[in-house]
């Protein structure tokens, strides 16, 4: 067992920037390099990553090879041995090159259903290669510890790193008590790189928009959430001189912002007031992200980029790590979260535009006043990891 190095797994791919978020601030504070396993490696190299981890590592695919997957189905189904698929998986680091601490990194991963199974088995599967486990960063919907077997893959973990006080509490309360710390988001931290700003940038006084396919799937009514958009994008042409930036956080094929965004700028860009901005780094966006006067976004990771550059945000959410994160910097989450399942109203987006806009001050004094310290807290994360890592044989 190698003590050299630090796993990090479960990691998606840095075309979601807030996954490349994660990773960025994080690897700024543990206490041995990093080997990140990634789902994919071109991503990470592309964007900020490359020189901050020791090694990025390819996560083998079993789908890819039709011989592979039969065979490996097959011990699967006659030796009921369901870990075979996470050891080829992540075959570069386990035997022979198997490290001390591997930290699962997939945030709010236990939130999906496509997700829990490899979440456990791979958790299972590291404690068998005699390593140490640690979630990071999560956030976990309180209904789904009703399942006993998600509660006992829990408990199995050395350490489990809540973001946010609604998770926390909610373990607690399913007797996941002696694992678990509340530490805010990794992402709190990332540095911002400020490139030169487009044309009809105008800094401090651009409202940052962000729109994802995952919170239109999320819709109860069919179109309302781009409805909502365009009113609000109308409502702030027709009575402010404010510019408006559509600012993309997830640029997967599947998943992708700029698709949304594209569409808001192909109606409204004729006004000059409406610009897009092009994919980046984590850190250049929140470099764009700072800038703005105000902030409207779906991505969970592009609010934190707002939040941490103390500039005045609205979420559009949809699950508990917009309404956790939102409760632990304000103390509330109502009319700083709007539930895009709430959404019944083409001016429902605009009217909580206008809550945003009359707090703008309350919200940037206060964001001011509480970041330091939440911060700070981040921080602690460095404490605990370094505990284990001594810990460890």
């Amino acid at each position: 067992m190698k003590k050299d190095k630090v796993v990090l797994y479960m990691h998606a791919g840095s075309g979601n920037h807030g996954c490349e978020a994660i990773v960025n601030s994080l690897c700024k504070f543990l206490p041995a390099p990093a080997i990140l396993v990634t789902h994919r490696k071109e991503e990470d190299e592309k964007y900020s990553l490359n020189n901050l981890c020791s090694e990025i590592v390819q996560e083998r695919s079993i789908n890819q090879n039709f011989f592979v997957h039969a065979w490996y189905y097959a011990i699967r189904k006659i030796f009921h041995d369901p870990e075979s698929f996470l050891r080829y998986r992540y075959r570069q680091v386990i035997g022979k090159n198997a490290h001390a601490l591997n930290i699962s990194i997939g945030g709010d991963n236990y939130c999906y259903d496509n997700m829990v199974s490899d979440l456990k088995l791979a958790n299972s599967m590291f404690h068998h290669q005699g390593c140490s486990t640690v979630l990071l960063g999560c956030s976990v919907e309180p209904e789904r510890l009703k399942d006993k077997t998600i509660v006992e893959d829990l408990k199995r973990y050395d350490a489990i790193m809540a973001r946010e006080s609604i998770t926390y509490q909610a373990l607690k309360e399913a007797g996941i008590c002696e694992n678990v710390y509340l530490y805010p988001d990794t992402a709190f931290l990332l540095d911002k790189e400020e490139l030169p700003l487009p044309e009809g940038f105008e800094e401090g006084n651009t409202i940052g928009l962000n729109i994802s396919p995952m919170i239109v799937a999320e819709e109860k009514k069919n179109g309302i959430t781009m409805r909502n958009y365009e009113a609000l994008i109308q409502h702030i042409l027709d009575t402010t001189d404010m510019k408006i930036a559509l600012i993309p956080h997830v640029i997967w094929k599947q998943n992708d912002d700029r698709e949304p965004i594209q569409k808001l700028y192909e109606k409204f860009s004729h006004t000059g007031r409406v610009i897009k901005i092009e994919d980046a780094t984590a850190p250049q966006l929140k470099g764009y992200i700072g800038r703005c006067r105000m902030f409207i976004g779906a991505r969970t990771h592009a609010t934190i980029a707002a939040y941490s550059s103390c500039v005045p945000t609205l979420v559009v959410g949809y699950s508990v790590k917009a309404l956790g994160i939102a409760k632990d910097l304000f103390g509330t989450s109502e009319n700083y979260v709007l539930p895009v399942q709430k959404l019944e109203n083409r001016e429902d987006l605009l009217q909580a535009f206008e809550w945003l806009k009359k707090e703008e001050e309350n919200m940037r004094s206060h964001l001011h006043k509480v970041m330091p310290e939440y911060q700070e807290k981040v921080r602690g994360i460095a404490g605990t990891l370094q505990k284990i890592w001594d810990k460890l044989s």
